[in-house]
């Protein structure tokens, strides 16, 4: 499908002066919470070596989820964060609450199912999720998180922060759910800003209705994320100023174009005008090319509730998804802040020469020499 345009057309400018926007403000002032993440989370198999799920002979187990993986990589970059979610009353229900936990993430608003929903779970190929060689093999129809529902969540944990991140998964996991996703993109007082990644996943949609609904979760939305090839794929867009024409309605929308970069678009709540910001991406040794979009997302909220300029949040979304690229899992342990604003305030020049390997966001590859002349600098983190 092709959605219409606006009537209007958005004012577009380029500048260095940063567009006044709305800042991110909770229901409740005095909640300690600056975000909440929904959506389900899955006990995830990781292949012991590359090929297909037929011939992988031994699985490691770890934890996966487009919003829980959010909501890790803020936790451990020091936010206080909440995710909310249903899981069944098993084994693997256990050790998601545990492992999420154990990143800092508050984990009291998880719901046990005592219908006998069971916790999903899944097993992946290592090879990149955007080639014909990646297989996923999903266990999660009819899991607890597919019984999240109006009824069933309860509003006050789901407004509590600052930020509610949701992403389009949720959306197709249920009706019941995609209820939930249509009752929360409704705009209305008490609710906080509300973030979006359309995170579109084919596989897990029963009918052709994704387009639509995605398009309109995203129009209710503050803050949307989307992928280049999403667009193009869902509403046949191909260009960032076409997904913007398609999506007037957000404060601010980033459109990721993987290896090219991102864009964003910050709408000025005073005059209407969008400012366009670019950013291009780090190079990076790629270990497992999965959860880079959800590294992203938590790298530019991080930014977005530091009150840092727009290039900063694209820069620290490039960072946070490069920390991920160069380690096995979905989740990752984040650079500390002070190395990663130290990347982040790079000339243009020594960001486009960085290249980030396996190993860079300890605290060794934070203390790794910087190499100054007259002009720039650069920093490089390999694996050694």
């Amino acid at each position: 499908m092709s959605p219409g345009a606006p009537d209007r057309q958005k004012p577009y400018r380029q500048t260095n002066e940063e567009p006044r926007v709305p800042a991110p403000v909770a229901a409740d002032p005095t909640s300690p919470t600056e975000v909440v993440c929904l959506g389900e989370s899955m006990v995830t198999f990781l292949p012991s070596h590359p090929g297909r799920l037929a011939d992988v002979p031994a699985f490691t187990r770890t934890i996966g989820g487009a919003e829980s993986n959010v909501a890790c990589a803020l936790a451990a970059a020091g936010h206080p964060v909440k995710w909310i979610s249903r899981v069944g009353a098993d084994g693997f229900g256990d050790h998601l609450v545990e492992a999420i936990g154990a990143y800092g993430v508050d984990t009291s608003a998880v719901r046990r199912d005592a219908d006998g929903r069971p916790t999903g779970i899944y097993f992946r190929t290592a090879t990149d999720r955007s080639t014909t060689a990646h297989e996923v093999a999903y266990y999660r129809a009819g899991s607890a998180a597919s019984a999240m529902s109006p009824d069933t969540m309860e509003r006050a944990d789901l407004f509590s922060g600052r930020v509610l991140h949701l992403s389009g998964i949720t959306a197709a996991l249920s009706d019941d759910c995609l209820a939930l996703m249509r009752e929360l993109a409704e705009r209305g007082p008490g609710r906080p800003l509300l973030s979006f990644d359309v995170n579109h996943r084919p596989a897990l949609w029963r009918d052709d209705s994704g387009p639509d609904v995605l398009l309109a979760i995203a129009r209710g939305a503050d803050l949307v994320f989307v992928g280049d090839d999403e667009a193009a794929q869902l509403w046949d867009l191909h260009s960032p100023r076409a997904i913007r024409a398609a999506l007037p309605e957000p404060a601010v929308l980033v459109v990721k174009a993987g290896a090219d970069g991102a864009t964003a678009f910050v709408r000025d709540e005073e005059d209407g005008a969008d400012t366009v910001t670019s950013v291009p991406a780090l190079a990076v040794d790629v270990v497992a090319p999965v959860g880079a979009g959800d590294a992203f997302a938590a790298g530019f909220l991080s930014a977005t509730l530091r009150g840092l300029p727009t290039g900063a949040r694209l820069r620290h979304g490039h960072l946070m998804a490069a920390a991920v690229l160069t380690d096995a899992g979905d989740v990752c342990v984040p650079p500390a802040r002070a190395h990663a604003d130290r990347l982040a305030a790079l000339d243009d020049a020594a960001w486009g020469a960085l290249r980030l390997g396996p190993g860079w966001t300890s605290e060794a590859a934070g203390r790794t020499a910087v190499a100054t002349d007259s002009t720039t600098s650069a920093e490089s983190v390999a694996a050694s």
